[in-house]
């Protein structure tokens, strides 16, 4: 279903306020880094109430799991920014805010069965939570190769000049990715113990697409996590395994949804 019309007129002012303050920071020319920041803050508080709104309806699909994790991308963006001045990357977040809300409001899913279990929201949000932080982990791996390509067309440059030194920034992505694995480690026991009760007998573990992509990242993690551990893995080599990791839970989720939702037509 596409934009959907139960929600009221005040929802969608709020909505495209959010959109204008993510908008803004691309779109000025020569933004000062406050405007920026604070444009960014409001951008996060609107969404975030959006967001509150939408799933508070009984919707939820592969546009509100998208619109979820850059909310979750963010609030973690605003904690480290407190932390590490230096991150240079609240344009990219804010072109990254607003596409996901745009299309979060594009496709809002579809309505959450009656006959689920109570504990549904809970075992939700610790997969969307993991979801999400898979996806700060690839932010920080994208700026860690970012910042590895600045020293090499620049390598007399103070690495402080170009962001976070580069060890900070890869120690945060295998915090991430550490963090993520865990929950998602949750969430598969979860779904393999408890599915029946939390999905209903028809509904229970099943080897179809989105359990399949979710065991696979979950073992790419796993895989990723045990090279650091045993043979110091980093740089470009760790960068691919999070980017992989990161697409085949993606594909778990929403891209199954976005096939029911969008391509099928079809209630989950």
């Amino acid at each position: 279903m596409i934009l959907s019309s139960s929600y009221p007129a005040w929802f969608w002012v709020l909505a495209a306020f959010a959109l204008v303050a993510y908008a803004l920071p691309a779109l000025l020319t020569s933004p000062k880094p406050q405007a920026v920041a604070s444009s960014l803050t409001l951008a996060w508080v609107s969404h975030g109430l959006v967001l509150g709104i939408a799933l508070f309806s009984g919707r939820f699909g592969f546009g509100p799991a998208l619109s979820v994790m850059a909310w979750l991308v963010l609030t973690v963006y605003a904690v480290e920014s407190r932390l590490y001045p230096q991150m240079q990357s609240r344009r990219a977040l804010a072109a990254l805010g607003g596409v996901a809300l745009l299309i979060g409001l594009i496709f809002p899913g579809t309505a959450l069965s009656a006959k689920t279990s109570m504990w549904l929201p809970l075992h939700g949000a610790f997969g969307v939570a993991a979801y999400g932080l898979l996806a700060v982990a690839t932010v920080h791996a994208w700026l860690m190769r970012r910042a590895e390509a600045q020293m090499r067309a620049a390598p007399s440059k103070d690495t402080a000049s170009i962001g976070l030194p580069l060890m900070t920034l890869e120690r945060l992505m295998f915090g991430f990715v550490l963090a993520s694995f865990v929950l998602l480690t949750g969430t598969l026991l979860a779904g393999w113990f408890f599915g029946e009760d939390l999905y209903g007998s028809a509904q229970a573990w099943q080897w179809n697409h989105k359990t399949i992509f979710s065991v696979l990242a979950w073992c790419a993690m796993g895989l990723l996590l045990l090279g650091r551990w045993q043979w110091g893995w980093r740089g470009k080599g760790a960068a691919r395994f999070v980017y992989s990791s990161a697409l085949l839970l993606l594909l778990a989720y929403v891209g199954s949804r976005f096939v029911l939702e969008v391509l099928l037509q079809r209630v989950a």
